[in-house]
């Protein structure tokens, strides 16, 4: 993992690496209460319900893109990979995913949500790295 991190920039090969992260959506239903001595400032606010957001920052560039999805399950995964290979990279011979081993973060997931075609099409140019479960590989 880490001499992929060492290699020079290749536009050919760009180093990707993706992550998913759930997130309440909250609202403020009222003004803050002011902090005073011995206490902090308060906030009043209400669950508006949760979304999910999609990580990709370029290892080798200053590139990042952050997508807010509703749900993160398979589809939305597949259909943030096909925008990645399409949209942002469609000239890249293999875009290198760097991963975690999240279990709708897989190949099937693609072949779920395109046809089988285009699934093919955009796994002939993604080589996925997965990360280890635990930072022992650091050492």
């Amino acid at each position: 993992m880490l001499d992929l991190y060492g290699e020079a920039q290749d536009p050919q090969r760009p180093v990707v690496c993706f992550d998913e992260s759930p997130t309440q959506l909250i609202g403020e239903v009222r003004q803050p209460i002011p902090a005073a001595p011995g206490r902090l400032e308060r906030y009043g606010y209400k669950r508006n319900g949760t979304a999910n957001l999609f990580f990709f920052l370029e290892a080798h560039r200053s590139w990042r893109k952050v997508e807010v999805t509703e749900r993160r399950a398979a589809h939305e995964f597949a259909q943030s990979i096909r925008e990645l290979a399409d949209v942002y990279y469609p000239d890249a011979e293999r875009i290198r995913v760097v991963l975690d081993n999240l279990s709708t973060q897989a190949l099937a997931a693609l072949y779920q949500a395109l046809p089988p075609s285009g699934a093919r099409r955009i796994l002939r140019r993604l080589e996925f790295h997965y990360t280890p479960k635990h930072a022992s590989w650091l050492i």
